[in-house]
């Protein structure tokens, strides 16, 4: 065959990837903590442009009150985001309310959400006045028994009829153990990272069979972390970077069904290479970028990962 002949096979071969990488499906748009670039992080106004803005579904971190209220809040201390100081544990979720939420956000110097009267709003009011949003729970309340949080939790989901729209993750593995099997869940952290290095790293993959029920893995799409390897006469630590490639996506679904969300897309080319992955759902912080983005890419209309 001439090389003139050949040439149209070849640019055929050379686009394959290309055309593939188009036709894969968009990953939903989740909101991380309801869109922390664009609003004040954990509120509802940052919920509600989130949604305007096409978010699929929205990410909140929840905290436990002094009187055992669950709240959207992430920080240690009140005084990090708010005009008041001390743990969200020191104050009821009414006086919680009262604060300013708006206080910390801000935006070309200025701060356009201070004295709106937007407060640290309860679970429940969240799931009341979006009664039709998917929402995913982080909890991160440092001081509050992971029962008695568990409990209270529970009973929030259970009265606003939200078990089937919501999911919950923690970086503390204890608020995952004690949750009730009504409660949906994440995979914990540090098991979903220990699998993803023994792919990465090692090229093994130790899926264990898991049925039917799909399971759920959330982890940033790139992260840098420590590795400590023993020797005889001491260790050895070095830094190395975990990155989810087609190997381990593979190896996350092939023992049974399974939901990915990447964290940390916060670009253009990270969204494109979470798509091109095949992953389920994207955590961004802007969704009013994000849209750009997904109108940009022209893929299949996305949605939130049932």
């Amino acid at each position: 065959m001439s090389p003139l002949r050949a040439l149209p096979a070849l640019l055929l071969l050379l686009c394959t990837p290309l055309l593939n990488a188009v036709a894969a499906p968009q990953p939903a748009i989740i909101a991380h903590r309801g869109g922390t670039a664009d609003a004040p992080e954990n509120t509802l106004p940052a919920i509600r442009s989130a949604l305007d803005n096409g978010a699929d579904a929205v990410w909140i971190t929840l905290q436990q009150a002094k009187d055992g209220v669950i709240v959207l809040y992430r920080p240690a201390d009140l005084q990090a985001l708010t005009n008041a100081r001390g743990p969200v544990s020191a104050y009821s979720a009414e006086q919680l309310a009262q604060t300013d939420a708006g206080w910390a956000y801000a935006r070309s110097g200025s701060h356009p959400y201070r004295a709106q009267g937007i407060g640290i709003p309860r679970l429940a009011t969240v799931l009341q006045t979006f009664p039709h949003a998917t929402f995913y729970l982080d909890i991160k309340s440092p001081d509050a028994d992971p029962a008695r949080f568990a409990r209270a939790l529970l009973t929030t989901l259970e009265a606003q009829h939200a078990l089937a729209r919501t999911r919950v993750y923690s970086t503390d593995a204890r608020y995952l153990q004690a949750l009730p099997p009504q409660i949906a869940r994440f995979v914990s952290r540090d098991e979903t990272r220990s699998l993803l290095a023994n792919v990465t790293m090692a090229h093994r993959c130790q899926l264990q069979p898991h049925g039917n029920a799909p399971r759920w893995y959330g982890l940033e799409l790139t992260r840098e972390v420590e590795v400590v390897e023993k020797y005889t006469l001491g260790e050895g630590r070095s830094k190395a970077q975990l990155s989810w490639d087609d190997e381990s996506m593979a190896c996350f679904r092939s023992q049974g069904p399974a939901r990915i969300v990447l964290f940390g897309v916060n670009s253009p080319q990270a969204y494109r290479q979470a798509q091109i992955l095949g992953a389920d759902a994207v955590m961004v912080d802007s969704p009013k970028q994000a849209q750009r983005w997904r109108e940009k890419n022209q893929g299949a209309v996305s949605r939130a990962p049932e």
